[in-house]
């Protein structure tokens, strides 16, 4: 006979599981309220959980009981969602489901439950209220929860400052050619392609933690593609446009200016995706023109790639295709970019949605300023018919990887048709392109490869230059890169400081000599437009 089960919220789980966890449960929670009665005053508790470190929460009986409780109550439910009955992904999906409730659950969440904010509020007679509900009307009125001091930037003033110039433009993106800061530069020109969910300047923040300005400095002659944000005029973009219209026609350039074939490309994230995806078109044409290929925080190989993929099923991709995909009734439509932002920031909602819930709204605090996070917040929308091929086809069908499985721009795709050599990095705390997901591409590509891991996650792992010697990161102790991202990482040898370093000797032997660094940007064909970093980049969503 099967296992005897019993049903809970309309979930099975086995009886015996059950009971334990009630019998654990009440024990504790007995113990607590033990402990509760008999404290002495003076000798407030420790409470393992950064949101109730504050001593207002230790020192106070109530409060500290409220959230031991909460901190029990938590973790019984997690315990519930591990035992329930089913497939891996459904299960995946109810303890997804769980960690959301439980996170916006917390009582540090709710004034009427948070000795912090209610001190503060008697500390300041109220003023700490006030500004709360002046924050929380100004995060209405914005549509989202602020993450910093959105007044503090402004794309062109103090982000995205590199000097350069925009020296082609299209429907699609714009191109931007940087200011060389040496007086000779490498003979290969040097393309990125960053996300097209995002804007570019994730790569040209500030002078000190620019990618951007860091290979310039290094003497590349640097070009970066800026995306445009589409509006409702775009909604029927599909992905061969971006392949065609946007990668290809960004290389071309880079040739036509440069006078060179071979040019150095980056991709990041999506960026990555679809970098790849334009030089296995151009591949299947027969034609080569990659020195070299870095892949930051890429997917290729859509396996598996952590929480992310608890939102694509079937039926989720299908709704998006008769919602904003070519067929759809009502004809294609957009993705907003708020409703993909504020899936990341659930991806991490207590440190990307409740902490500022408490600091803005109950506390008052408004957020500092700081460029990631104003970067953040800065959205971009897809087109429908794009995101929807980018949907079935990676995440639910995972076709990218497989040779002569998809048809783009008329072209059978075969990444392994190309055949320049390969960077590829993760990042060890990725929560949106998990490192050993990265890693995966190793097995696509058949040219020359080299995988490095660094420390943190998607954005803070990659922005990290080598000045302020933080963070670490990993190479391979021989070349071999076996199947398995594990195997790759017992063996794996960790350097201080960061991955900058190591790519940028690995670019420069794939860059050419060096030469006189050109005096105007551009060339007859393609003449400076206007500075960067442009106008597609400041457009709002």
């Amino acid at each position: 006979m099967g296992e005897a089960m019993k049903t809970f919220a309309g979930l099975k789980v086995p009886v015996d599981a059950w009971a334990a966890l009630q019998k654990d449960y009440l024990s504790q929670a007995s113990g607590l309220w033990n402990q509760a009665v008999t404290a002495s005053a003076g000798h407030p508790a420790k409470l393992p959980d950064r949101r109730f470190a504050s001593e207002a929460w230790g020192s106070n009986p109530v409060a500290a009981f409220t959230a031991q409780l909460y901190l029990l109550n938590a973790q019984t439910l997690q315990r519930m969602a591990e035992q329930v009955e089913g497939d891996d992904k459904t299960r995946a999906r109810i303890k997804f489901a769980v960690q959301q409730f439980v996170d916006a659950s917390a009582p540090s969440n709710f004034l009427a439950l948070n000795p912090e904010a209610q001190q503060l509020a008697l500390k300041t007679q109220g003023e700490s209220i006030a500004r709360g509900m002046q924050l929380l009307w100004a995060d209405m009125q914005r549509g989202h929860v602020s993450q910093t001091d959105e007044s503090a930037f402004e794309v062109g003033r103090n982000v995205a400052t590199t000097a350069g110039d925009v020296v082609f433009e299209n429907d699609f993106f714009q191109l931007i050619e940087y200011k060389p800061l040496t007086k000779e530069v490498h003979e290969l020109p040097f393309l990125m392609v960053p996300p097209c969910i995002n804007k570019y300047y994730i790569l040209d923040l500030q002078p000190d933690n620019s990618l951007i300005r860091y290979a310039v400095e290094q003497g590349h002659r640097t070009f970066v593609v800026s995306w445009r944000n589409p509006d409702e005029s775009c909604a029927g973009w599909t992905w061969d446009d971006y392949i065609e219209q946007a990668a290809i026609q960004a290389i071309r350039t880079v040739q036509a200016i440069s006078g060179s074939k071979k040019i150095n490309a980056l991709g990041f994230c999506v960026g990555g995706t679809i970098l790849a995806t334009a030089l296995a078109v151009l591949a299947a044409r027969g034609e080569q023109p990659a020195a070299s290929v870095t892949l930051l925080t890429t997917l290729i190989d859509f396996a598996s790639n952590g929480v992310l993929d608890l939102f694509v099923d079937e039926g989720s991709v299908r709704l998006r295709e008769m919602s904003i995909g070519p067929d759809a009734p009502k004809g294609p439509g957009l993705l907003k970019g708020q409703e993909l932002a504020t899936t990341f920031s659930f991806l991490r909602p207590n440190d990307l949605v409740w902490n500022y819930v408490v600091g803005n709204y109950l506390k008052g605090e408004a957020p500092p300023a700081f460029d990631l996070l104003y970067w953040n917040g800065d959205s971009t929308n897809l087109p429908g018919p794009m995101y929807c091929w980018y949907l079935r086809h990676t995440y639910l069908q995972n076709e990218l990887k497989k040779p002569g499985a998809l048809t783009v721009c008329g072209e059978r795709l075969d990444l392994g048709a190309i055949e320049a050599p390969v960077y590829i990095y993760g990042s060890r705390e990725d929560h949106i392109v998990p490192w050993d997901a990265a890693y995966r591409s190793t097995q696509v590509f058949k040219g020359r490869k080299r995988f490095v891991l660094g420390a943190s996650g998607h954005i803070a792992g990659v922005i990290n230059p080598p000045a302020k010697k933080k963070r670490s990161f990993w190479t391979g102790k021989t070349a071999a890169l076996p199947a398995e991202a594990g195997q790759w990482l017992e063996t794996a040898v960790e350097h201080p400081g960061s991955w900058w370093t190591d790519w940028s000797h690995w670019l420069a032997s794939h860059a050419g000599a060096m030469k006189p660094a050109p005096k105007t940007p551009g060339n007859r064909q393609h003449k400076a437009i206007e500075p960067a970093p442009g106008r597609y980049v400041k457009h709002k969503a």
